[in-house]
């Protein structure tokens, strides 16, 4: 009787493992941090080597996949991978405006996929409402980037038409 019951409960433990097995992966995950504060404390803020300094960036992201509206990739100076540019809905892209304005001298710094991929630094207001990884995006990551959002010029219709297709 016990080890009925403790079969049972361990397939019922297992369960949500062997369905989650069949779930699609996200198609890309991008954030952007911006700079932070070292005084905000390790709960608010993460140190990340940039421009061969140590700089801390805020935990939260500013920016994220879900702001996106569109994507252009474009051969990186590197030689070996690509750049994107994404399109901001209307709101983050007055957000951008905004923080670019009110943090010239920071750093924005750009993780795909949980890793560390670029950083810019804000020299000027934003106000076109378009964010740039300049480097170190795979050809993987533009497929994923593909599946989940037109590139920029694309209509948003016939991209869902196109990727249905390909299903």
């Amino acid at each position: 009787m016990i080890r009925l019951l403790a079969t049972a409960l361990l397939s019922l433990l297992l369960l949500p493992s062997v369905l989650a097995g069949g779930k699609k992966p996200e198609a890309l995950s991008v954030n952007f941090h911006l700079q932070g504060n070292r005084d905000d404390g390790p709960n608010r803020v993460f140190a990340q080597l940039t421009a061969g300094q140590e700089i801390y960036y805020q935990v939260a992201p500013t920016f994220s996949s879900k702001d996106f509206i569109s994507f252009v990739p474009f051969p990186a100076d590197d030689g070996g991978s690509y750049g994107v540019m994404v399109k901001l809905n209307t709101g983050a892209a007055n957000r951008l405006t905004s923080i670019t304005a009110d943090n010239r001298g920071q750093y924005l710094l750009a993780i795909v996929n949980g890793q560390v991929r670029d950083a810019v630094l804000i020299d000027r207001a934003v106000d076109d409402g378009v964010l740039v990884i300049w480097q170190r995006i795979s050809i993987a990551e533009v497929r994923q980037a593909d599946a989940a959002m037109p590139r920029i010029g694309q209509d948003p219709k016939e991209w869902k038409k196109n990727l249905k297709k390909k299903k």
